[in-house]
């Protein structure tokens, strides 16, 4: 059955109308980007064809735009839309904190970190410099490769905090392999942070573990004491 004989509050662009975008499954978002399938596949097969081989749809996401194109249904046109997308929502997060919106809570960091380091083939330590009322100087990525307390560099952080007059800084990396759980050497790294960061007037106010599906944040579940204000 084709998506225009489906009853009308099933449709996808009439439930996203009706009940908003977070109702959609991931196969109804991508079929209503897609708008039409192709080979004898309507575009609700297509969409869930393509998560059932090349998904979740995270990992379709992370994809380049020289890889979606090789794949059923979408082609040069749609990738590079595609691509375009998730770039536009990007910035649309980045601005709203560049536009003086303040970090006010771990959530606000989860998503902005998921952002910014999600699908990245290896680690990447990151780092947010914030002023007085928390809004965002800076964002730095300053070490790449396998992290550990041996890496991170915590005068180097502190170098860059100075650099930015940053009243606080909020850290954060990913997990390539997928499992945001904090190891005990990511602990390790927030403690000797959490301790040397005060030595030259910087609060660290959360680190943020990106990976599979929700980031964690440690301010989150207790393992660091930020200020009550952005504690959510």
């Amino acid at each position: 059955m084709a998506i225009k004989d489906w009853p009308k509050d099933e449709q996808p662009r009439e439930k996203l109308l009706a009940r908003g975008p977070a109702a959609l499954s991931d196969a109804e978002l991508l079929a209503l980007f897609m708008g039409t399938g192709c080979k004898g596949l309507d575009v609700m097969e297509n969409a869930r064809l393509l998560l059932k081989e090349h998904g979740p749809l995270r990992l379709l996401l992370d994809m380049s735009a020289q890889k979606l194109r090789k794949l059923p249904g979408l082609g040069p046109a749609r990738a590079c839309k595609l691509v375009a997308a998730l770039e536009l929502a990007d910035r649309h997060l980045r601005a709203k904190l560049d536009l003086g919106e303040g970090m006010c809570d771990p959530k606000t960091a989860m998503r902005y970190f998921k952002q910014r380091l999600r699908g990245r083939p290896h680690e990447v330590f990151a780092v947010m410099f914030l002023n007085t009322r928390n809004h965002m100087l800076a964002f730095e990525e300053l070490f790449n490769g396998t992290i550990d307390a041996a890496a991170v560099y915590p005068r180097e952080v502190a170098r860059r905090a100075l650099f930015h007059n940053a009243a606080a800084v909020i850290i954060g990396h990913n997990h390539p392999s997928g499992s945001a759980e904090p190891s005990a050497a990511d602990r390790d790294i927030t403690r000797h942070l959490e301790k040397a960061l005060p030595l030259v007037g910087v609060r660290l106010l959360d680190h943020v573990v990106v990976g599979e599906g929700t980031p964690v944040s440690m301010a989150e579940r207790g393992w660091l004491e930020p200020p009550l204000s952005f504690r959510g």
